[in-house]
């Protein structure tokens, strides 16, 4: 009977707030995302799975419910584990991450002409090298910054150290993957500027990055035909790789209107204008036949589609409260180290969110990043959910140090 008691006590309310400690507000949103992932995902696979897989429309659900599951374990696990451990190993993981994004290029499993996988023997599993590349590049980050505050206003001595590895692994994500480079450039800077680096070295690199863009924006401008609404022949220093997907994208973004539109930005127009206020509801979605990858890349226009302009003002919401929460630990955190970690990881998920529901709905270029947590399984979604684990790991640890500094305050009183 005790013995019941005891097993019972554990997954009682009370056990399971013993067990997960940090900030609450981010489990709860982190099980409400997963929520709406598993009612999406369900709605925006049936037709697919209903064809791919001889009536059984339920085949993908099941998937994301797995997938679910482990995230959700990964959290767990990784809240437990001390914060301070990523800094030691920050260095480590970012030196094999170099080879590894460098062998991926190469030899990396293809997919939509971009090379940004490796496939896993034996499981199968395709694992975006990017994914790693991100986590292993703001823990060293993190563990710079909180190194060099004292040095952080010097050009060599603070700024250059800091630029190398931001420089190192956009450039070698940049070739496979321009936006999420970007991205992660972006992240970086930010991080750069809260850990109070001189902001006329921010603005050097802003303005840096700014000259290839806006060449590109050139060039894309200059090989396109406005009479015929195509794109003119590239010579072949402009056909390599993936430049020609890039000049593509930003034409289609500058210049196509209407019908000369991407088939996947029409089709997610539609599913905005079809979802009004309110939306046509649960599991109605009719653009999930049309619309390429309602699962991933373009979820957030189903999620409109199906729950309206509120549903969409929704999940804003939660990445908003998720990202106030995040700062709440950074300002909380007695480490430096802790506080930026966690502040990077949440601006990088914010920051991708953000993105890809502009995307969905017209204001940003097409790109292949997708919704945290919402979007189907995958790697990314597993390296969404340990970044998470981390977050909760420098709040459960912060929330200690708290604690006992409450109880020696209340001793001295």
């Amino acid at each position: 009977m005790n013995q019941f008691t005891s097993i019972t006590s554990k997954f009682s309310p009370a056990g399971l707030q013993e067990k997960t400690r940090g900030d609450k507000v981010i489990w709860a949103l982190v099980i409400v995302l997963s929520l709406v992932s598993m009612l999406v995902v369900y709605s925006a696979t049936n037709s697919l799975a209903y064809k791919m897989y001889k009536g059984n429309n339920m085949i993908y659900l099941f998937k994301q419910i797995v997938f679910i599951v482990i995230g959700l374990s990964v959290v767990y696990f990784a809240h437990l584990v001390n914060y301070t451990i990523y800094s030691k190993v920050a260095r480590i993981l970012f030196l094999v991450c170099i080879p590894l994004l460098i062998y991926t290029y190469f030899f990396g499993a293809k997919i939509n002409e971009g090379s940004r996988w490796i496939k896993l023997p034996i499981i199968e599993l395709t694992v975006q090298t990017s994914d790693i590349a991100k986590l292993a590049l703001f823990m060293y980050l993190s563990r710079l910054l909180a190194k060099k505050q004292d040095v952080i206003k010097d050009f060599k001595k603070g700024f250059i150290p800091l630029m190398i590895p931001v420089v190192i692994i956009c450039g070698l994500i940049a070739p496979a993957n321009l936006s999420t480079a970007l991205l992660t450039g972006a992240t970086s800077m930010l991080l750069l500027f809260i850990g109070r680096v001189s902001f006329k070295h921010i603005a050097l690199v802003a303005a840096a990055v700014l000259i290839p863009v806006f060449i590109l924006i050139g060039i894309a401008s200059h090989y396109y035909d406005k009479e015929e609404g195509k794109t003119k022949e590239l010579p072949a220093l402009l056909s390599a790789g993936r430049i020609p997907t890039w000049i593509k994208r930003v034409q289609d973004f500058i210049y196509a209107k209407g019908d000369e539109s991407p088939y996947q930005v029409q089709q997610a127009k539609i599913a905005v204008a079809k979802g009004g206020w309110l939306g046509l509801g649960p599991g109605n979605s009719e653009q999930r036949n049309f619309l390429p990858h309602p699962y991933s890349d373009y979820i957030y226009a189903i999620i409109i589609e199906e729950y309206g302009l509120l549903g969409g003002a929704f999940i804003i919401f939660i990445y908003m409260v998720f990202l106030f929460r995040s700062i709440i630990i950074f300002r909380k955190c007695p480490y430096a180290f802790g506080a930026f970690l966690a502040l990077a990881l949440s601006f990088t998920l914010v920051i991708q969110a953000m993105t890809n529901m502009a995307v969905n709905v017209g204001l940003f270029p097409v790109t292949g990043v997708t919704l945290p947590l919402v979007s189907m399984g995958g790697s990314s979604f597993l390296f969404t959910c340990l970044a998470i684990g981390i977050i909760l790991s420098v709040a459960r640890n912060a929330e200690r140090v708290e604690g006992s500094t409450e109880k020696i305050k209340e001793a001295v009183a």
